[in-house]
């Protein structure tokens, strides 16, 4: 009987709980709730023009917002410089997002939906204090492992058989489109050239534009003026297999266009198709490396300003 009144006692002081206790579990659950709110909660801007050298600075791309992906890293480095860099990028969605679509009962991931690392430009600093300050001595570090993250990018590029000069020709071609598909408003067309949440934007800057412009002339001179490499980045998003991974390029395209906009009555209001003007963009492309039928397409566009 002694025995069963102490093993009712102890399990009676086991079912109490301390007011710190309690305080604790509040507070964790509350953290828990909002460092899940604050994952699931994307950026979301607007595409306001295609056409940033007719305004009074340029409009920089906003990359539409990524809510059912959680960014749990990126760059799957070989290399033992990033061996403590390290990251990796997973999907948790209920529902399938736009840039996704169902196979089976798995989500194939067909764009990131935003741009990884965006570019912008490294501020300059003296030779003397880049060779003889520590500022400087990290920064050359940075630059370094910078400059490596864009070699290895383009290094497993080209163990899928990428090429330079082919890759140029075919970002040329797609810049003259997209800009004459934009131009004449032709949004199937479109699709096909650009990811999923760009051509969200992209329809959405076509409707803005023809309330205000009935018509627009547009024109590219080639050839192409220069394009070249700012930036290449590999993206993993399977940590277990890191040959699943998207690759974007960031690239500056110099061109001369001639450009001209209509009202209803058809009189021109803004440009002039006689002129030329020299233009220069910055568009990223990206293209899965572990999808087949997988090809160039723009996933979004950065400020000249920012170069």
């Amino acid at each position: 009987m002694k025995r069963f009144q102490f093993l009712r006692t102890l399990y009676r002081a086991s079912s109490y709980s301390s007011p710190s206790s309690s305080s604790s579990s509040y507070l964790l659950r509350s953290s828990c709730r909002s460092y899940s709110s604050a994952l699931s909660n994307g950026s979301e801007c607007s595409f306001r023009s295609f056409y940033p050298h007719l305004y009074n600075g340029h409009n920089e791309f906003s990359f539409a917002s990524v809510k059912a992906l959680t960014l749990r890293s990126t760059m799957v480095a070989e290399l033992s410089l990033f061996a403590n860099d390290k990251r990796l990028f997973s999907t948790q969605v209920k529902t399938p997002p736009a840039h996704a679509r169902s196979v089976g009962q798995q989500i194939a991931i067909t764009s990131l939906g935003f741009v990884y690392e965006p570019y912008k430009p490294r501020e300059k600093i003296p030779l003397w204090k880049r060779l003889f300050t520590k500022a400087g001595w990290r920064r050359t570090k940075e630059d370094m492992i910078l400059a490596l993250r864009s070699a290895y990018a383009i290094a497993k590029l080209r163990k899928k058989g990428y090429s330079k000069k082919i890759f140029y020709t075919e970002v040329a071609n797609n810049y003259k489109e997209i800009n004459t598909l934009i131009a004449i408003g032709d949004k199937k067309s479109l699709r096909k050239l650009v990811t999923e949440n760009m051509y969200s934007g992209l329809k959405n800057e076509i409707k803005q534009r023809e309330s205000v412009w009935s018509k627009v002339y547009w024109e590219m001179v080639e050839p192409v003026v220069s394009i070249r490499t700012l930036r290449a980045r590999l993206i993993g998003v399977d940590r277990k297999d890191h040959n699943k991974a998207f690759i974007q390029l960031t690239l500056e395209i110099t061109t001369k266009q001639k450009f001209e906009a209509y009202n209803l009555k058809g009189a021109v209001v803004a440009g002039d198709k006689n002129k030329e003007v020299l233009v220069r963009d910055i568009w990223v492309f990206e293209k899965s490396l572990f999808h087949k039928e997988s090809y160039w397409r723009v996933c979004g566009r950065l400020s000249p300003k920012a170069s």
